[in-house]
């Protein structure tokens, strides 16, 4: 018997429809399901729920029934325990996810018989030091990225950046992304920064809107990290696979670093990335 989680798009009905039926397929094939709270709540499953905190320990697989939104999700609940995640696409892009809702029940039956492979990405490790509060965020993990956005509209934040424990530059930008590989088709993609092979071990960091000439990408060796602290007086806030963590001001200092823990996806027969990447663009063969 196996113990599998399910976490879906808590906004998208046929998420969860998708979830019954998978936790049907599941139950009558011996298999325990469990969910967290939230996502119990949303699709009405009396199966097992589990906290959030921990959620992880123990499972076999996670499935994922949402968009990327979810997949990261997922990821987040699972990553220090090495869980492979299955993720099925309800929602709009897709990147991350590798199934589409009709091929559930066989994607199940391929993971079960042990026809399936895993495709591993590197993560990212964040810390925050918030010197005004005296708070430290550390452990936070992000499949994708990392970003310090201006609290206020119409204003630049300004902060001083170091790679590798060196002084690199300062920056007055909206802000400044720092992305895993598998993160820069996300919002680093959005502001024009480049696009990494997902299975490539870098970071890759990307000002928002810098007012300066130099306002190009810096792809970073993964043994080295990133030191972020804010300077002057406004505001910036954190980020982290768009979870808002802490705000951060004058003096207060954000690190990323490479992950210690490998996000784990399962695939079947390959993940063609350029094919996807052709497919999202419409991009037509010459």
């Amino acid at each position: 018997m196996a113990s599998v989680g399910i976490v879906v798009h808590r906004g998208r009905e046929e998420a969860w429809a998708l979830a019954g039926d998978a936790a049907a397929w599941l139950a009558e094939r011996g298999h325990q399901v469990r969910l967290p709270p939230g996502d119990a709540k949303a699709t009405g499953l009396t199966a097992s729920v589990g906290p959030e905190e921990q959620f992880g320990e123990g499972l076999d697989l996670m499935l994922s029934l949402g968009g990327d939104g979810t997949m990261l999700r997922a990821v987040e609940l699972v990553v220090p325990y090495g869980v492979p995640v299955l993720g099925v696409n309800v929602g709009h892009l897709g990147y991350l996810t590798t199934r589409e809702p009709g091929e559930l029940q066989g994607s199940l039956e391929r993971f079960f018989a042990g026809s399936y492979d895993v495709e591993e990405r590197m993560t990212l490790e964040v810390t925050a030091e918030v010197a005004s509060t005296g708070q430290r965020f550390e452990g936070l993990t992000a499949m994708n990225e990392a970003w310090l956005e201006k609290a206020e509209p119409g204003h630049t934040v300004h902060m001083s950046v170091e790679v590798g424990g060196q002084p690199f530059t300062t920056y007055a930008a909206d802000g400044i992304i720092v992305a895993t590989p598998t993160g820069s088709t996300a919002y680093n993609l959005s502001v024009r920064g480049p696009i990494l092979s997902p299975t490539l071990e870098a970071m890759v960091m990307t000002p928002v809107a810098p007012h300066q000439l130099f306002d190009f990408s810096l792809v970073v060796d993964p043994s080295q990290h990133i030191r972020i602290e804010v300077l002057g007086e406004r505001v910036a806030i954190l980020l982290v696979d768009g979870r808002a963590v802490c705000k951060v001001s004058a003096g207060d200092v954000v690190t990323c670093r490479k992950g210690n823990h490998v996000a784990r996806l399962v695939t079947f027969g390959g993940r063609d990335f350029h094919r996807i990447l052709k497919s999202k663009f419409g991009l037509q063969d010459r």
